[in-house]
């Protein structure tokens, strides 16, 4: 008799995908997942175009780590913004979006029997790949209000068998970005117990008012044993072209190449030559773009604010984490069918996010994204105000 494989039974629908046909049945408004409701810059677009209509050799199969262009592109992005040399031939490579890459460093730098440690509330990919890999999670939760960890229960979670830690900076759900003495704590830890980071930066262009993303490569002694990811998608407003990348040393980039050939092979083509124009766009992009998302968190901040929820505005990414106790008893699964089936306004649910033992810390909470048009946003607004009437 036919039947699924055992690593992945105990995996049922993502919440997105319940969120998502819940909001298309009640016809309310998206703020669940963060997807952008608007296109990234036109010449990017224009780039991508071009690329499939002129350039017959972008049509076929690029190089598996990335064409070369790309790879220069990501060693001078991260030269040009943190003083970091990178060694484009076998310091970069791409791959198939930010959640590809986090899979590709596991599977190339962490074997089977190893503890990875998770900081929660974690992305909800990177659960089921260490489960896939057969590694051991162990979990360090950021506590609410403020998101912060303990950093007694950090230490403690390093062992003789921690391999690694995965770091999310600016950080979803919660919006935090760390500060200097958070991360040269974990930077101390790790070159003590000889740990390599897997930093997902995804959001590093999206910080607000004094924040200042610091990635751990830039931390004395870390360059070397830091695999940092990120992705056009988050920056440039195009998350479907899925193209992502890693960066690190060439030692440890090495197994991390290793996996990504028989994960993926290689990245969309024509989208790899647009990311690399998009990497050379000048600083005035990326001031806008900032400008342009502290005005929609605001927006959001204030309409979520005004429904009776408590809130910190974040720091980093386009999502909120939002208190909503005041304003509905249940839970976070509960509050989320609630509000999008009857305000007509969708949210994620967090304590997916955390493990069994933690998941109480965001049974009052829910997350929000504002990725989307103001005139969207101020919907919404006007819809989650009858939370508080």
């Amino acid at each position: 008799m036919a039947r699924i494989a055992n690593r992945v039974a105990g995996f049922g629908t993502t919440i997105f995908t319940e969120i998502n046909e819940l909001a298309l049945q009640h016809k309310a408004i998206n703020l669940g997942q963060g997807r952008p409701d608007f296109d990234g810059p036109a010449e990017v677009i224009q780039a991508a175009v071009d690329a499939l209509l002129h350039n017959a050799n972008a049509n076929q199969y690029p190089p598996g780590a990335g064409t070369s262009t790309l790879r220069k592109a990501i060693a001078d992005h991260a030269s040009r913004f943190y003083n970091l040399e990178i060694d484009p031939v076998k310091g970069a490579l791409v791959t198939a979006g930010a959640t590809e890459a986090i899979f590709s460093c596991i599977l190339g730098t962490v074997d089977r029997g190893d503890e990875v440690i998770l900081i929660e509330p974690y992305f909800d990919s990177y659960l089921p790949n260490l489960i896939f890999a057969g590694i051991t999670p162990v979990y360090v939760p950021l506590h609410p209000p403020t998101w912060t960890f303990d950093p007694d229960e950090l230490r403690a979670a390093f062992t003789s068998k921690t391999r690694a830690i995965i770091l999310n900076t600016p950080q979803n759900p919660t919006g935090r970005v760390f500060t200097m003495e958070e991360m040269t704590l974990i930077a101390d830890l790790c070159k003590e117990h000889d740990v390599t980071v897997i930093s997902d930066e995804v959001y590093e262009h999206l910080i607000f008012d004094d924040a200042r993303h610091i990635p751990m490569a830039t931390l004395p002694g870390m360059l070397e044993r830091t695999l940092t990811v990120s992705s056009m998608g988050k920056s440039f407003s195009v998350t479907g072209w899925k193209i992502g990348w890693v960066y690190g040393a060439p030692e440890l980039l090495e197994g991390v190449s290793r996996a990504h050939q028989f994960v993926t092979f290689s990245a969309n083509h024509p989208a790899q030559i647009a990311a690399a124009h998009a990497l050379s766009l000048p600083g005035t992009y990326f001031e806008e773009f900032q400008a342009m998302y502290t005005a929609k968190r605001d927006l959001l901040t204030s309409a979520l604010k005004n429904a009776g929820m408590k809130v910190n505005a974040p720091e980093g990414t386009y999502f909120i984490m939002a208190d909503f106790s005041d304003v509905f008893d249940g839970d976070d699964l509960e509050f989320a069918r609630y509000l999008t089936s009857e305000i007509g306004v969708a949210c994620i649910p967090p304590t997916g996010f955390f493990s069994t033992e933690h998941a109480h810390m965001a049974a009052t909470q829910a997350r929000f994204a504002f990725c989307k048009s103001d005139s969207l946003l101020q919907e919404a607004g006007n819809r989650l105000a009858r939370l508080s009437r």
